[in-house]
């Protein structure tokens, strides 16, 4: 297991741009770059204090680093606790959500009928236990990545022209201060940073620290090695995926008269280009990489769920019931109020996280140095 490719790539990007403007990716593309140090020191302290469970499977995050590496036992268990809040949101209702949208505007499939279709899925997955059907995409998000990258390749091939154009744009508007309605100084770059952040962090949860609790149940022996393969994720997700939903859209000018909103947007934007294709493609690449995410996520929940109850089975139990239940809510619920919620709970588990990093940096420097020095002496 080795993370999500949720819909931060698809839906949060247009998002971003309606929102905060065009600018609004330059500050993906930085939040990227921190992003890509986070992520590399959260994964080599989750490899270094994860632990067995009693079946013999590595199990591990944040909450045993803290534990384990600080000895702030009520930290770990604050993080626990955001993080099955943030489950329930950012890993669930936000993806639901832009499924439901992504069917709405391509084949006017009713949010309803999308909500009990994924709560169906979902609990068949996650209460009954049919593996089958998460093997099954496990398998499909990959080749649906690729799809989506060379569709985005031959539209911005196409659109070439306004490349230039829409980088100009980013970069312009990534500083653009601007004035709100009371005269006040940075309105718009403020709001873009905000945009650019959130949305990055969306599409590759750096700082989260959902990605350790995933990388923490690889068979990774070496932490460093898998630290530098969540970089890449880190990477490809936001610089090379959520780059190329950027200039599609960007391209098309579709973001400008405000009648398309998150999956819908990039849908229209894509669609322009490739009729007909363009919309299948994304529909499709929003409902696996959304469908992963949210069996990911709930796996991130479950973990947390049963460090605070110490495994009991009850607790889990009602926990995937209530998972279960929040798919069919963010389907059909308010796309702004739900995104919004979801930010909320981003923050509050990024703070125990961020305090773990700070706290174990000297752990994550002596890993790397010892990797590195053992790398040069074998190369010597």
């Amino acid at each position: 297991m080795a993370g999500t490719i949720g819909t931060g790539s698809i839906a949060g990007i247009a998002t971003a741009i309606v929102s905060g403007g065009p600018g609004a990716i330059f500050w993906m593309w930085v939040s990227a770059l921190l992003g890509m140090v986070t992520k590399y020191a959260e994964i080599v302290l989750s490899i270094s204090y994860r632990e067995k469970d009693k079946k013999g499977q590595w199990i591990g995050g944040p909450m045993y680093y803290i534990r384990n590496g600080l000895g702030l036992k009520w930290l770990a268990g604050i993080f626990a606790v955001f993080a099955i809040f943030a489950c329930m949101g950012t890993g669930n209702a936000t993806q639901s959500n832009s499924i439901s949208v992504a069917l709405k505007s391509t084949v006017n499939i009713s949010p309803e009928i999308t909500g009990i279709a994924l709560t169906i899925i979902v609990s068949a997955v996650i209460l009954g236990g049919m593996r089958r059907i998460s093997s099954v995409n496990e398998k499909l998000v990959p080749a649906m990545a690729f799809f989506y990258v060379a569709c985005s390749l031959i539209a911005i091939i196409i659109n070439i022209q306004k490349v230039p154009a829409a980088f100009a744009l980013i970069f312009k508007e990534a500083f653009n201060f601007k004035s709100a309605a009371g005269g006040v100084a940075g309105y718009g770059i403020m709001t873009a940073m905000h945009y650019g952040f959130s949305r990055g962090i969306f599409s590759n949860e750096a700082g989260l620290g959902s990605a350790p609790i995933a990388h923490s149940a690889s068979s990774a022996k070496n932490p460093v090695d898998q630290g530098l393969w969540g970089m890449f994720e880190v990477f490809f997700t936001t610089i090379i995926i959520c780059t190329m939903s950027a200039l599609v859209i960007l391209t098309t000018g579709l973001w400008q008269n405000g009648e398309f909103l998150g999956a819908a947007l990039s849908i229209a934007s894509f669609n322009k280009i490739l009729p007909g294709v363009g919309s299948v493609v994304v529909t499709l690449s929003t409902i696996f990489f959304a469908l992963s995410t949210i069996l990911g996520w709930a796996y991130y929940g479950e973990v947390s769920i049963k460090y605070l109850t110490k495994n009991n089975h009850m607790a889990v139990r009602i926990y995937r019931i209530a998972y279960v239940v929040v798919v069919f809510v963010g389907a059909v619920g308010n796309l702004e109020v739900i995104w919004s919620i979801s930010e909320t709970m981003n923050g509050l588990m990024m703070v125990p996280n961020l305090i773990g990093l700070l706290g174990l940096y000297k752990v994550v420097k002596k890993h790397t140095k010892e990797y590195f020095n053992n790398k040069k002496q074998v190369e010597e």
